[in-house]
């Protein structure tokens, strides 16, 4: 199944859809290009979390694919960034978000042609810029972002989700495909299927940073600022009736490494983030977490309908191409694609 036939069968009207890379020039703003490009009969909605599409990478200052937009679509971008496009463009609406480069504009393509793009900066205001561009018509909506910037493929915000991978993640091509399909492991996490624990999270999610809840459902709220640094209180409210460690915030590696050493009554003991966006976990202590016998699940799950790989890398180097699509796609449960030149 071809890029875009596996795109249009995994999306609907009025759907969000986040690009996602694992490290810069990986091929988002290619992977962009080629759904404006191939798309038909959408009213197109675009915008970014980041700064994008200007000619030249601001922290390299190696040149960037540009964004090719067409007559019609609908650009939410920074007043700079309007400037700085090559388009001419009617003025819909300023909207109340302030970027370093000005406020949010939101406009319409009177022609074809290249924009720069830069939205907001928090997912808040990117989910109300989303309603916005959902008022206005558009019946499809995509979301180009910052480097290292996955939080906006959160449920909250976004429907589906590419995941763009590619040489200049590592010159390692073993390393690329692991830190790749571990991307993926997380992202596709198990979802919370007990209606009851999901709406008890979503209480402590308004309350509380930690909540702990046993087999009877009884829920203790930790009083702790953050859980970056919460392993002692978990652990020492911990006990063989504990069910639940419900995190508002993230779940990194110093915190299950920690608990791991306070206590070992995490085993059996299912710990619920609000989604994948929240986890900042290695392979190596996730798997080790889990096989001690922990549990890690998610509220809401992250669907990721395909991958897409540049085998080159700007710094000089680059995979073979059909090998690095071969074994990206025997890694994978995704499916897989090159969307580079010639294919």
């Amino acid at each position: 199944m071809d890029f875009m036939t596996n795109f249009l069968k995994n999306i609907d009207r009025k759907n969000i859809i986040s690009i996602i890379g694992l490290a810069k020039n990986v091929s988002k703003t290619t992977t962009l290009n080629y759904i404006i490009k191939n798309l038909k009969d959408y009213k197109l909605g675009l915008t970014s979390i980041g700064r994008d599409g200007e000619k030249y990478d601001v922290i390299t200052q190696l040149p960037k694919p540009r964004i090719f937009i067409k007559k019609g679509t609908i650009v939410a971008t920074a007043r700079q960034s309007f400037e700085a496009s090559e388009v001419k463009m009617e003025l819909l609406k300023t909207t109340e978000f302030n970027t370093p480069l000005g406020k949010v504009l939101i406009l319409k393509a009177l022609g074809d042609g290249l924009v720069e793009l830069a939205g907001p900066s928090t997912n808040k205001n990117l989910k109300k810029l989303c309603v916005e561009l959902k008022d206005l018509g558009c019946d499809l909506i995509l979301i180009d972002g910052a480097f290292d910037r996955k939080s906006y493929a959160t449920p909250i915000i976004s429907d589906a989700t590419i995941l763009s991978t590619g040489a200049s993640v590592s010159e390692d091509i073993q390393n690329v495909i692991e830190l790749t399909a571990h991307t993926i492991d997380l992202l596709n996490l198990e979802c919370e299927k007990e209606k009851e624990i999901s709406d008890i999270a979503r209480d402590v999610f308004k309350k509380a940073k930690v909540g702990i809840v046993d087999n009877q459902t009884n829920i203790k709220l930790l009083d702790v600022p953050t859980p970056l640094d919460a392993a002692i209180d978990i652990s020492a409210n911990l006990d063989e009736k504990s069910r639940y460690v419900i995190i508002n915030g993230a779940i990194t590696d110093k915190l299950l490494e920690d608990l791991m050493k306070l206590t070992q009554r995490y085993e059996g003991v299912t710990f619920l983030v609000e989604d994948a966006t929240k986890l900042f976990l290695s392979k190596n202590l996730k798997n080790k977490f889990q096989k001690k016998g922990g549990i890690i699940k998610v509220l809401h799950s992250i669907k990721v309908i395909a991958v897409t790989i540049n085998p080159t890398s700007p710094l000089g180097y680059h995979f073979e191409k059909d090998n690095f699509l071969n074994l990206m796609k025997k890694n994978l449960d995704v499916p897989v694609y090159d969307l580079g030149a010639g294919n």
